[in-house]
């Protein structure tokens, strides 16, 4: 038997293959579902290790290790939620099937580092199995981001800080959200059910892989770096597609703070005096002379939650989901489920707070699931802004049934869809009425998406794969049907001839997005310049963003705004005619997790415009030091089309290819069919994949 670096005896307890295709895509299978989660966290190490520690890096609270004392606060955040102690003591305690994936997990990535001595990790050189107890769910910006880190640096930093325009949202940026369509048979010309799968996140978040076990594990799609799970995909009989939801699933809660002689500081709740919850929390924290220090700080909790900021004089508790072991259980055994019933009982476990769910299954089953981790509120109090917490009638009253959640299970109309909107179009006429629920269930409203995903959706009822393709690069830009007829009435208000050329190019053009189109170009600009003016309305009016560059711009102001967009673009380029193609492009220049930009360099012009004005093919560009030109960092990056027949059928594209590795052929390789839309077939039975079989690597599981 083989004897390992401690000297003792080691002897494989399992095996694991991994396949890839000509694209470079992970297809891994094992005899046991341990097996395959080894195989597949090992590839997913090939194409990008570097993510795989930083995520980890971030879950745990350890990122300044790698960074320095800019990720101090950062880290603090996470670790009022997350401790190490507490997340070894939860793995000790779970389910003996899940602490084995946990183990092959761990595992697999210990393999790879001693199999590459040459990756030379910057802080993670050894993984534990608890570990993955700090990464549960797949979403992009999990609920623990919402926190302003400003402000904790500002309370448990003991001085002023101002929020920064993020915070505030006053920086325009692509929305972090998902498409996600379910359609009936009844609606298409097959009789099978299909499914969109659009997550829009930040390029390069995921890996687009299979894992299959002799155990009943046969999933495809994209998984988060570092994760053992299918976030968003498919198996031979059910497809889940998750979106960034809009529903209230975490508080703040205004602590009326009581301090007693000789006391630690304490809090009201109704007639009682309770006293703050206290953590020492020890960060290591890298120097630039590459050695560590340690920052501790006293941190403090109510029974609502951590304490993150003050306001007021009061101490604000912040109140969110927080129980990693039925979250990682849910994320991974949905991936097993075959049609809606076993899916609803996996999520009969109640940890998805911040996703809703689109589903199809091959028995012609389609859903659109609410997040199952929803708080029972006082409805009577607004939930939008920090709570009295010495109000008793401000506690969380349990968890939400699955009955009374806006859910829409098989609904007659024939399809389902959400686009991060509000649930209440989810099935057209068949959809839940938001005033059969409380007001928490949803504080996003609609957007431009939601109403480009009804006019494509429609009355169709001959959908194909292909079409349903087609539907979602659909180039409708929907938000300019309601900005620009208020900017031409202003201009026949107050008219004036340097304006007449691009009004007329305005008025000639279909709200289409295409390479070619220069009135895109423009009409963008004018968006981006309205919205920086709409921006800094702090009046505190609750419209959002998008109702106030309709309701709440002065006729002046949308003129001045045309102004800035045709002066930005003939800075820029000598003319306010330039072609979309020219300006929207996507550049990627090396595997680095923070990209840089340069005109000088190639790049690839990119049809498809930002979600913010209702592109369903999302792509959020801007411009970056130095550039002109406009680079795509976030928005479509994986996207899916399934046929669930007698035997699943899909096409699917990954932004650039599967590898970080710029001296990789699958590091670009999918550029051109990501910009056209042309998604490729995916091989997901064995006798498929065969003839496309590159290369082959079984590994060994030792213990």
């Amino acid at each position: 038997m083989p004897v390992n670096s401690a000297g003792k005896t080691s002897e494989i307890i399992g095996e694991a293959k991994i396949e890839r295709d000509e694209w470079g895509i992970a297809h891994v299978s094992g005899k046991t579902d341990a097996d395959a989660v080894y195989g597949m966290i090992y590839a997913q190490a090939e194409d990008d290790f570097p993510r795989i520690e930083r995520n980890y890096l971030v879950s745990l609270g350890r990122l300044a290790e790698a960074e320095g004392p800019g990720a101090v606060w950062q880290d603090l955040r996470q670790r009022l939620w997350i401790d190490p102690e507490t997340l070894k003591a939860d793995y000790a305690k779970s389910p003996a099937w899940l602490r084995k994936l946990m183990d092959a997990w761990a595992a697999g990535l210990n393999a790879y580092l001693a199999d590459h001595p040459e990756v030379k990790p910057k802080v993670l050189t050894r993984f534990e199995p608890w570990m993955a107890l700090s990464f549960t769910e797949g979403s992009i910006g999990g609920d623990i981001e919402r926190v302003p880190l400003s402000q904790i640096e500002a309370f448990y930093g003991s001085r002023k800080v101002a929020m920064t325009d993020d915070e505030l949202g006053r920086r325009l940026k692509e929305p972090q959200g998902s498409n996600g369509i379910a359609i009936a048979p009844s609606r298409t010309a097959g009789g099978h059910a299909l499914l969109l799968i659009n997550p829009h996140t930040s390029f390069y978040f995921r890996a687009e892989q299979q894992v299959t076990s002799g155990e009943g594990l046969n999933a495809y799609g994209a998984a988060t770096w570092g994760q053992f799970f299918i976030y968003q995909g498919f198996n031979q009989n059910a497809g889940w597609m998750h979106t960034t939801t809009g529903a209230d699933r975490v508080d703040e809660f205004a602590e009326t703070v009581v301090q007693q002689p000789g006391q630690a500081p304490a809090y009201k709740v109704g007639d009682a005096v309770k006293p703050f919850q206290t953590r020492i929390v020890t960060l290591s924290v890298r120097q630039s002379d590459g050695t560590m220090a340690q920052r501790s700080f006293t941190t403090w909790a109510s029974e609502h939650g951590p304490v993150v900021r003050e306001e007021g004089g009061k101490w604000i508790a912040y109140g969110l989901m927080n129980r990693p072991v039925p979250a990682l259980q849910q994320s991974f055994l949905r991936t097993k489920t075959s049609d809606l019933k076993s899916f609803l009982k996996v999520a009969a476990l109640q940890a998805n707070s911040s996703n809703n769910t689109l589903f199809a299954d091959a028995r012609g089953e389609i859903a659109y699931l609410h997040p199952q981790f929803i708080p029972i509120r006082d409805n009577s109090l607004d939930w939008r802004k920090p709570v009295d917490g010495s109000n008793p009638a401000a506690r969380w009253q349990g968890i939400h049934s699955f009955a009374s959640l806006p859910n829409v299970l098989s609904p007659a109309n024939g399809w389902v869809f959400n686009v991060n909107n509000a649930p209440w179009t989810a099935a057209g006429p068949d959809s839940p009425k938001a005033a059969d629920f409380p007001r928490y269930m949803d504080e996003a409203g609609q957007n431009a998406r939601d109403a480009h995903a009804r006019a494509v959706l429609g009355d169709k009822r001959d959908f194909t794969l292909e079409s349903l393709m087609a539907a979602a690069y659909d180039p409708a830009l929907p938000a300019f049907d309601r900005l620009l007829p208020a900017l031409f009435a202003a201009h026949a208000a107050a008219p004036d001839a340097r304006r007449e050329g691009p009004i007329a190019l305005l008025q000639g053009w279909d709200h289409k997005w295409a390479l070619s189109s220069t009135a895109t170009s423009l009409a963008v600009g004018y968006a981006e310049a309205l919205w920086a003016r709409v921006a800094t309305m702090d009046d505190g009016d609750e419209e959002s963003l998008w109702e106030r560059m309709n309701n709440r711009i002065t006729d002046a102001q949308r003129l001045a705004a045309l102004d800035d967009a045709v002066n930005r673009l003939v800075s820029d380029f000598g003319s306010w005619q330039v072609q979309w193609g020219a300006l929207n492009r996507y550049q990627r220049n090396d595997g680095a997790i923070k990209q840089s930009f340069d005109d000088a360099r190639p790049s690839t012009p990119i049809p498809f415009a930002s979600g913010n004005w209702g592109s369903l093919a999302s792509f959020g560009a801007s411009r970056f030091p130095g550039t002109k030109r406009m680079y795509g960092t976030s928005g479509n990056s994986f996207v899916a089309v399934v046929e669930f027949g007698p035997k699943v059928r899909a096409r699917a594209v990954s932004i650039g290819g599967t590898s970080a590795d710029p001296a990789s052929p699958h590091f670009a390789d999918q550029v051109g069919r990501y910009a056209s839309g042309d998604l490729r077939p995916v091989w997901f039975y064995p006798e498929d994949l065969k003839g496309h079989v590159v290369s082959t690597k079984v590994l060994k599981r030792m213990r």
